[in-house]
């Protein structure tokens, strides 16, 4: 054979070894498989201290209901009961310590994350009722009208105005 097919097979081979000699002074002693096997199991055993340590900044729905029991009860009978209470109040760190941190993110862009009505519905989000922003009050923020803990029930605002329209 002549060299044009061994020089690729050359390169290749060398290019394999230079990663596993760079692997070897790359890569932590203490990454690999440990006492768990191969589930969770890639990770540097030293780093776990390093995490143990780390402030969690997002809590649990069950953080949420010590305190907003009424709140969490509700919400969680309407289609939005699956979505977790930070994802629109933000991280609960520092919370109830200090209670101004905690946002109330009422923008129309937080709604429209999922309710933009899709142009190519093929996913289960297209199972989510969706608007277009352009047509469905542009100028008005979503919590006018829908009250985010139950959407499917129109907000009191919203029947005042649609009855006195009567």
């Amino acid at each position: 054979m002549g060299s044009h097919v061994w020089r690729p097979l050359y390169i290749a081979a060398a290019l394999i070894a230079l990663v596993l000699v760079a692997r070897t002074f790359l890569v932590p002693d203490d990454f690999g498989i440990h006492e768990q096997g191969y589930m969770y199991g890639w990770h540097r055993k030293g780093n776990e201290a390093e995490w143990k340590v780390m402030t969690v900044k997002y809590r649990t729905a069950a953080y949420c209901r010590e305190c907003h029991e009424d709140k969490t009860e509700s919400l969680a009978r309407t289609p939005h009961g699956i979505i977790s209470c930070e994802n629109c109040h933000g991280p609960a760190l520092n919370h109830p310590d200090d209670p101004p941190t905690l946002t109330i993110d009422r923008s129309r862009a937080l709604c429209l994350r999922c309710h933009a009505l899709l142009i190519t519905p093929t996913s289960g989000r297209a199972d989510i009722a969706g608007i277009n922003p352009d047509t469905h009050n542009p100028e008005a923020e979503c919590t006018l009208c829908h009250d985010p803990h139950n959407p499917v029930i129109r907000s009191r605002s919203d029947e005042q105005a649609r009855l006195s329209q009567k």
